[in-house]
């Protein structure tokens, strides 16, 4: 028996050359992003989490990137199964949408994620991979420091966080899951404050706490008023939906709006 071709991360940010021509399932949310990492790592099909849809679409935006390439890309349901846990959404996930490619190798909502998988990999691979399109993250600042301030960073994903953002207020696009393969990692330094996405809560938020722990106060927007995948979105738009212990010790309320969460911390 010819063993099925695909991998399993917990982020999309993790894919690496061994992955080309493999189908992977992969914890991040579908954000169009996440499409152009799939497309560029030259895989065979990929599987996201609809981080519950949310504004905009935003959480299955990388299924219209992939479907002019021809590469068949599917979502499951946010409430199958945990986002940043790729093993949990190969065990229970549901398929919630698929593109065209996708449906045309007999994938559809509703389906296991695991016969997904076994579909897509049916496929043969491309003699020639399809050109990736080009799409970036970005990380910007919202507001500058100063006045005993300290600056608002943008970074459409957390993975863009660097040294230097120790003791400013990041704002990002990323889902406020936990990922099981980096136990206690809930960003990169200790931030002055942070905000994600909800991704529809239950799972999405578990990344708070491990804030907390980091020492970081933490909240998260509802998907349904940000679009995931965006930071700039997640402050203009952004509604508070959940916070941490020390967010709420800070005043941080359910309800609030991002310039005002900055506000509170300083």
């Amino acid at each position: 028996m010819i063993a099925v071709p695909e991998a399993r991360l917990d982020s999309i940010t993790f894919v690496t050359a061994e992955h080309r021509g493999r189908v992977v399932v992969a914890g991040s949310h579908g954000g169009r992003y996440c499409g152009f990492v799939a497309a560029k790592a030259g895989l065979l099909g990929v599987i996201l989490n609809d981080a519950a849809v949310g504004r905009d679409d935003a959480g299955i935006g990388s299924l219209a990137v992939l479907a002019p390439l021809g590469i068949p890309a599917a979502t499951v349901a946010h409430d199958s199964a945990r986002i940043g846990d790729a093993e949990d959404m190969h065990a229970r996930g549901r398929i919630s949408h698929c593109n065209e490619p996708a449906r045309g190798l007999g994938c559809e909502p509703g389906q296991t994620c695991a016969e997904a998988v076994r579909r897509m990999a049916a496929r043969p691979a491309p003699d020639v991979p399809p050109e990736a399109p080009a799409g970036e993250e970005a990380r910007f600042v919202l507001r500058p420091a100063g006045d005993g301030r300290p600056a608002v960073i943008g970074c459409d994903s957390a993975s863009l966080v660097r040294p230097e953002d120790v003791d400013h207020i990041v704002i990002t696009g990323s889902h406020c899951g936990a990922l099981p393969g980096r136990p206690g990692y809930g960003l990169g330094v200790r931030a002055h404050g942070a905000v994600f996405n909800d991704a529809g809560g239950g799972a999405g938020i578990a990344r708070l706490p491990v804030l907390d722990a980091q020492g970081i106060p933490g909240a998260a927007v509802a998907a349904a008023s940000a679009r995931i995948g965006e930071a700039r979105s997640t402050w203009e738009t952004g509604v508070v939906s959940a916070v941490n212990e020390l967010a709420a010790e800070r005043g941080i309320r359910v309800g609030m709006t991002v310039p005002e969460l900055a506000a509170r911390l300083g």
